[in-house]
């Protein structure tokens, strides 16, 4: 773990569909080490800057640096390896795997024949119990995902990201159809991970949440953050606390 080491910077990104401009000459510093959010209404560009910042869509022009890389056509997985992980705003499961396999299947490719093979299996095997077990899902190991409640899910995606060990993670609406105990739970989560080192990105309609959670905030509309700073701060801006 880096301790805010690993930086993240966007500078004039833009993303086109058609005419509408979903994210608009966006340039974003985040703070390293701590927990930032960006807040804005529905179609203010939030998940299309996700999206283009973690090289799901490609974006022109702009620029993305992640630890000092220019990362702006790279692809997912490749930014992947360079320690990001990202949720969804709509909950990625495989629904009839089980919730073990769900994470073991995204260290599938290292797996090799013989002892060395079964030893790296036994590892991730082992090391994604620890991650069940840390976010309080451990004894659903060997339930069929679609089975979890959409709040269980969304732990086991976070435990899922978790398995790549990344220096810096971005949530897409963690708290988005959940319910207030499991919110609770996902809140002590992220203030438990920030604390050993890891950056957040939380992208999030819940306002008690993001001000109770949130080191930095930054408010986006019509595609381009419009203000940011601390949470009281961007709460008491006319344009940063608008619904």
């Amino acid at each position: 773990m880096t301790n805010g080491a690993v930086t993240l910077q966007v500078q004039s990104l833009s993303k086109a569909f058609g005419g509408v401009h979903a994210v608009d000459d966006a340039s974003v510093d985040f703070l390293p080490g701590k927990i930032n959010a960006i807040i804005g209404p529905n179609g203010s560009g939030k998940t299309t800057f996700f999206n283009c910042v973690t090289g799901m869509i490609r974006a022109a022009p702009g620029t993305v640096t992640l630890a000092c890389k220019d990362v702006t056509r790279s692809t997912p997985d490749r930014i992947a390896r360079l320690n990001l992980g990202r949720s969804f705003q709509v909950c990625r499961v495989f629904p009839r795997m089980t919730v073990l396999e769900n994470m073991l299947v995204a260290v599938r490719h290292a797996s090799v024949t013989g002892p060395w093979g079964k030893a790296r299996n036994e590892a991730a095997t082992d090391r994604a119990r620890g991650w069940l077990r840390r976010v309080g899902i451990d004894h659903l190991e060997h339930s069929e995902a679609r089975n979890l409640s959409y709040g269980q899910q969304k732990l086991l995606e976070l435990a899922g990201v978790l398995m790549g060990e990344p220096d810096i993670i971005m949530l897409d609406e963690p708290a988005g159809g959940v319910n207030p105990s499991l919110i609770g739970r996902i809140s002590t989560l992220i203030r438990e991970l920030n604390s050993e080192g890891r950056t957040f990105i939380v992208v999030e309609h819940n306002m008690e949440l993001v001000m109770s959670l949130s080191d930095h905030v930054v408010a986006f509309d019509r595609g381009r953050p419009i203000a940011s700073g601390p949470p009281a701060e961007v709460q008491s801006n006319p344009q940063g606390s608008r619904p």
